[in-house]
């Protein structure tokens, strides 16, 4: 008689420091329960909320507790991370390249920082630079997967109401990109004509008087939205109105129109305007979306995301599984002392070894 000998649950460890990261690394966590493995959740820093945990996933308080989870993977919504907790490190990127650039010109969306051994990248147009740079480096290995904060906006979607068109807002928080300031006063009056029904939402880190001044505006036409997840309100909505904050991607994703407002690399795919004055009639063009706008936003989906089915966690989880087969493959990662030591002292941790 031949006995079947069950395999250990294997353990993942989620590594947070934005509320947004909930939303990204839930359908992850959805797939490695599916596959009756755990999941738990290490929450670092003053900006992340602890009370968005749901009752049923579990955290852990200390390093000291991750380092006793051993997890054999743990997953960033981030561009850097600790190395000297277990497991592999897999970044899974907090949204998509908006094409911002550091201090000396480098598109920072493709920094190696030697902090992860595994990048799943979203498409053709982040997987070719990465996997050059991995070339390069050879300490850590790219998979495509997709990207799995997605696999609910196309699972989920909604189709936008019958009734009037919905326009949804969506700024950055910097000072030197942001839209928000700029279209204040039109979105107020535009708020007021009863054409369209606005949602507004900001990036976590916008500066409160901002955040003040749009509130303000609140009526049967506008409302302000303060939430961990922004794909509800992607599906909802008809046009986007935006700047060069990654989420107006997302929006993308679903084959709707996104008007921007001084983009610092605006494109085909996009209606981008430089002046308040043109905003009504050019969000009036969005919502007729013309074919040639259509044509480019279809291609730009092949090159970002092309997965639509829902399965990225699927994919990054396989991708996992065959790293941990042959880890050993790649070179050892330079270490970064005073990156590493940074995140010691902010983590209060110093055990070694």
């Amino acid at each position: 008689m031949q006995v079947e000998v069950s395999m250990p649950a294997k353990r993942y460890l989620f590594y947070i420091s934005q509320n947004y990261s909930y939303a990204i690394l839930r359908p992850l966590q959805e797939e490695i329960w599916a596959r009756g493995d755990e999941a738990a959740w290490f929450l670092e820093g003053k900006e992340v909320n602890g009370n968005f945990l749901n009752s049923n996933e579990q955290r852990l308080l200390s390093i000291d507790e991750v380092q006793n989870y051993k997890p054999v993977a743990i997953f960033y919504p981030a561009n850097i991370a600790p190395t000297f907790l277990p497991g592999i490190n897999v970044a899974v990127f907090h949204g998509f390249d908006a094409g911002k650039v550091d201090k000396r010109g480098n598109n920072d969306h493709f920094k190696v920082r030697n902090c992860f051994d595994l990048y799943c990248t979203q498409g053709p147009s982040t997987t070719e630079p990465f996997l050059e740079l991995a070339e390069q480096h050879n300490h850590f290995q790219v998979a495509e997967t997709g990207w799995c904060a997605l696999d609910y906006l196309y699972l989920d979607h909604e189709k936008p109401s019958a009734g009037k068109p919905t326009i949804l807002l969506c700024s950055t928080f910097s000072k030197k990109l942001s839209c928000a300031p700029h279209l204040f006063e039109t979105v107020k009056r535009l708020s007021r004509s009863n054409k369209w029904h606005w949602l507004v939402q900001f990036h976590p880190k916008m500066p409160a008087d901002i955040v003040k001044k749009y509130k303000s505006l609140q009526n049967e036409n506008l409302s302000f939205v303060e939430t961990d997840d922004v794909i509800p309100l992607l599906q909802q909505a008809d046009v986007m109105v935006c700047d060069t904050s990654s989420v107006l991607i997302m929006f993308l994703l679903l084959g709707k129109p996104v008007v921007t407002f001084n983009n610092i690399a605006p494109t085909d795919y996009l209606l981008d305007i430089n002046s308040v004055d043109l905003l009504e009639e050019t969000i009036e063009k969005a919502l007729l979306k013309p074919s040639e706008l259509m044509k480019q936003i279809e291609h730009f989906i092949s090159m970002t995301h092309p997965y639509n089915d829902g399965k990225s966690s699927s994919r990054v989880l396989n991708a996992v599984d065959a790293m941990l087969s042959d880890k050993f493959a790649l070179s050892k990662k330079p270490i970064d002392f005073f990156r590493q030591f940074k995140m010691r002292k902010k983590l209060k941790y110093w055990r070694f070894g």
